[in-house]
């Protein structure tokens, strides 16, 4: 009879104690996988708006060479948005002479806000004063 009593306790299960030990553990597990997605997510669509915004830097600093910093100046307009483009991306130039010829210091700010909070990019050159818009003269 003492070898059936041996049988019998070696056949037990797990206790409920461990059982609910491993599925705390499994659950802990589960939930820091998703806050990892999540952040690897949230900083992928951030990283996605920081190239946007440069790009849009970038087309805003070459419409300014091309028509002209000192034709840019003159028009008055300093600042805007950008049309099209989720979130809304706005720009603002600054401009100052550095005295020498018709050399200028040019500051492009990209800026768009998400989720409350406001973030920007910038963009710092010189160019000439004159453009590279062709005029034509009718006789």
């Amino acid at each position: 009879m003492t070898a059936s009593v041996a049988q019998t306790k070696s056949k037990r299960g797990f206790t409920l104690l461990e059982i609910i030990l491993a599925g705390v553990i499994l659950c802990g597990a589960v939930l820091t996988l998703g806050a990892i997605s999540t952040g690897s997510l949230n900083s992928t669509r951030l990283n996605r708006q920081y190239e946007v915004a440069t790009s849009l830097a970038d087309k805003q600093l070459t419409l300014i060479d091309y028509i002209g910093v000192e034709e840019f100046i003159e028009s008055g307009k300093n600042q805007g948005v950008f049309k099209g483009q989720q979130p809304q991306y706005n720009w603002q130039v600054q401009t100052e002479s550095t005295g020498i010829d018709a050399l200028y210091r040019i500051k492009v700010i990209v800026s768009w806000t998400e989720n409350r909070r406001s973030y920007n990019v910038s963009a710092d050159t010189m160019l000439n004063g004159k453009g590279n818009t062709v005029t034509t003269v009718q006789k």
